[in-house]
């Protein structure tokens, strides 16, 4: 159960899995509060070569309260990589609709979360100049299987320290600037021994995206590959892809 106001908090422990089939960092292990709601989530969804396919959510809470009403939801979400269940932050499963080849339905599995970090720990340097603007608060991510376990797909939520004008002018960037199309500023990989994406590295990033949210202060990272290690000569960008 959570502390009382201004009670102690003890400290984050990590590493111990959920299941035997799924290798995960459990954020916050405990239930929401009855009090919260989640009113707002973004998701992306990669397609790589017609063939791959991956997802990313991220959510945060408000009050439900009418004292909590006017509760600035950049304050709320940015301690949300700590204070919501990680099971909110990334789903066991993820339903694409329509998301695959022809309009068919995709559905991906939760095979692992990574302990939360700091960028510079989980972003290349240049990913992390181009974020500089915004700052970063924590870095957490997890890594995806489709239904095959033949694509996988690591999503990253960067929480920044940035406020709703600071979010708007990097997501105008990014879209003046075509950031997201440069290869050189693809998201990293998270490989969890043990599951099938052990072998995803960078030589196997098929397409990726870079989503930079204006409600919240997150930036949401999404880069898709094959789960049997196969190198991609030329990733590409979603849209493109």
């Amino acid at each position: 159960m959570p502390p009382p106001p201004g009670g102690y908090r003890a400290p984050l422990r990590y590493g111990y899995p959920e299941t035997p089939a799924e290798t995960t960092t459990r954020l916050r292990p405990v239930r929401p509060r009855q009090r919260w709601r989640t009113v707002a989530a973004a998701a992306c969804v990669v397609l790589g070569l017609g063939l791959i396919g991956g997802a990313a959510t991220g959510a945060w809470l408000t009050g439900d309260s009418s004292a909590e009403t006017t509760r600035n939801p950049y304050t709320t979400a940015r301690d949300a990589w700590h204070s919501v269940p990680v099971d909110t932050l990334f789903p066991r499963t993820l339903q694409g609709r329509g998301a695959g080849p022809g309009g068919t339905h995709r559905t991906w599995t939760r095979l692992a979360v990574a302990a939360d970090s700091t960028c510079t720990a989980g972003l290349d340097p240049l990913l992390l100049t181009t974020l500089r603007s915004v700052g970063c608060e924590r870095l957490v991510r997890a890594t995806y299987t489709d239904a095959t376990r033949s694509a996988v797909t690591t999503v990253s939520l960067v929480f920044t320290e940035a406020d709703a004008p600071g979010m708007q002018a990097l997501r105008t960037r990014f879209t003046e600037q075509k950031l997201g199309a440069r290869k050189d500023l693809m998201p990293r990989t998270y490989a969890p021994e043990g599951t099938p994406a052990a072998s995803f590295g960078d030589k196997q990033r098929a397409s990726w995206t870079v989503n930079p949210l204006t409600e919240i202060p997150v930036v949401v990272l999404a880069v898709s590959g094959f789960a049997d290690g196969r190198p991609v000569a030329e990733p590409q960008p979603a849209p493109d892809a």
